[in-house]
């Protein structure tokens, strides 16, 4: 018997976006189905941020088919707070329900942040502050939340930290996720599947099986980083991988 996919949440088909003469988007096709994490790849300027604002609703001036259902939440590689409310109304901004106040009490909690919710943003760390973008979009109980190189200006020990929540909130809550990175090792620690966009196109589509957490030596890492590092133009196929283990793990 055919194996049935779960439900698609956005269906993107021929999808392009030109900039003058240049074409950033080249008649792509994409699908995103409930509850899967998704990773895009791709060097600079090859369209990864123009594919997340035009399924968030950013950008309209694109041709071709773009289906999106249920509710889209983005979080942005700075955090984009509004310096004049205190986190917890930031959390609760735009959220039009009588129990707001409550829905971002409950979701500073879940990213550990409620001893922050009455300071003001520019208080907070750089963690804090990515944390309370996170709260914000998840609060609206997304079916697709757009992640934009949002871990991209943390240290590397915060980082870690926030891999490890960003997978445990997937893991309690399910929504399909795109994150957008230029870090090879974020995707294939994070994603179900990993895609490399070039050329306007989806160029290159792996998913991985590896369970989590998961360790940099794990044969399949191995392979598949190499290939997507070919496929990004970095090395060539083979490319030496160190021996260490991964930073994040899933949520239990």
């Amino acid at each position: 018997m055919e194996e049935r996919l779960p439900r698609r949440v956005a269906a993107v088909r021929g999808l392009t976006r030109r900039f003058g003469d240049r074409t950033v988007l080249d008649e792509l096709d994409l699908d995103v189905h409930a509850g899967e994490f998704i990773a895009l790849l791709g060097r600079s300027g090859s369209g990864k941020s123009t594919l997340l604002r035009a399924l968030a609703g950013l950008d309209r001036d694109v041709e071709g088919g773009l289906e999106v259902t249920g509710t889209v939440a983005v979080a942005f590689q700075e955090p984009r707070l509004v310096p004049w409310k205190r986190v917890e109304a930031n959390v609760a901004l735009g959220l039009a329900a009588p129990d707001a106040a409550a829905r971002a009490r409950r979701a500073l909690e879940e990213v550990e942040l409620t001893g922050r919710a009455g300071a003001w943003p520019l208080t907070l760390s750089g963690g804090e502050a990515q944390r309370a973008s996170l709260a914000r979009a998840l609060v609206r109980e997304p079916e697709l939340l757009l992640l934009d190189e949002p871990f991209s200006a943390l240290d590397a020990l915060t980082r870690i930290t926030v891999h490890r929540l960003v997978l445990r909130l997937w893991a309690a809550h399910r929504p399909a996720v795109l994150l957008v990175t230029h870090d090879v090792d974020e995707a294939l620690v994070l994603a179900d599947r990993v895609l490399v966009l070039d050329g306007g196109r989806i160029a290159h589509e792996a998913a991985i099986s590896a369970g989590r957490p998961r360790h940099r030596d794990h044969p399949e890492l191995v392979a598949l980083r190499a290939r997507l590092l070919t496929a990004l133009g970095v090395g060539p196929e083979g490319h030496p991988v160190p021996d260490r283990p991964l930073t994040a793990e899933a949520g239990r």
